[in-house]
């Protein structure tokens, strides 16, 4: 018996998932780099770069996004808003842990920054990969 295809994807909307993946490797690269550096005094200014670098990306998603007409936006939002409801008690208790831990300065702005731009990415992804494939009204 042959399988059926899978449902075709929407043309002309812009590639929202992969420019999150790649908000979120500048992201995480930049916690690397920052990682690799706790022992000692850090030098910021690559994981600074990545940080701003993935926030730039995800603020191009979202003007992306805001500029869509025909898209299911109330399957988006319905996604979203749980998901970064989720996202963010997560991502403010890695804060906590950064902040409980002793990190302070330039390094704390630098993870908070990160988890920002997770928290918000995670949600994107989500609402827009279920909302891309919900049919709408004619």
């Amino acid at each position: 018996m042959a399988r059926p295809l899978p449902p075709k994807t929407p043309t002309g909307l812009p590639p929202v998932t992969a420019l999150c993946m790649s908000s979120m490797a500048c992201v995480i690269a930049a916690g690397i780099d920052l990682a690799a550096h706790l022992a000692r005094p850090a030098g910021l200014g690559l994981a600074a770069a990545l940080t701003a670098a993935g926030g730039a990306i995800l603020l191009a998603v979202l003007v992306a996004l805001s500029r869509l007409r025909r898209f299911a936006w109330d399957r988006f939002f319905l996604v979203a808003r749980y998901a970064i409801l989720a996202y963010v008690v997560i991502a403010g208790l890695l804060a906590f842990v950064f902040i409980k831990d002793g990190t302070r300065g330039g390094p704390l702005a630098l993870l908070v920054a990160s988890l920002v731009i997770f928290a918000i990415n995670v949600p994107v992804i989500l609402g827009f990969t279920v909302a891309r494939y919900q049919r709408l009204a004619e």
